[in-house]
């Protein structure tokens, strides 16, 4: 069976809400997904603050988790594009809804100038290890 460990080495500074290492071992499948805005199933973005898209690019993964049987409980890794640094707070809140706080994936977010859809304001993209 597939085991992902969650860990954060003490030699390192302590991470704020995700794991600075996850390892992954026995047989399994990987994953990967690619970033999802904050869209709709019609193709329209959700809203225009970035509460609405973050909360509806969480969901995009969870359904395309869910097409191949797995959760947030299978992802290893996350990257989310802000368009606005000053949302950080809000993601936070927003993720902490969808992923294991006491075992959070690794994760890196940055602030960039804009993403592949005028008015996108947030785009999440995950990595996910569920058993074989």
């Amino acid at each position: 069976m597939t085991a992902n460990r969650f860990s954060s080495p003490n030699t390192i500074a302590a991470p704020r809400g995700y794991s600075h290492v996850v390892e992954t071992s026995g047989p399994g499948r990987t994953i990967y997904l690619a970033g999802q805005l904050g869209l709709k199933p019609d193709g329209t973005l959700a809203g225009g603050d970035f509460r609405a898209q973050a909360t509806q690019a969480f969901e995009n993964v969870k359904a395309a988790l869910a097409s191949v049987g797995a959760d947030f409980s299978h992802v290893v890794k996350i990257n989310n594009y802000l368009t606005d640094i000053g949302n950080l707070q809000a993601y936070f809140e927003i993720r902490d809804r969808y992923v294991n706080t006491a075992a959070p994936p690794a994760s890196t977010t940055v602030a960039i100038s804009s993403l592949a859809m005028p008015g996108a304001v947030y785009e999440i993209e995950a990595i996910a290890v569920i058993p074989a």
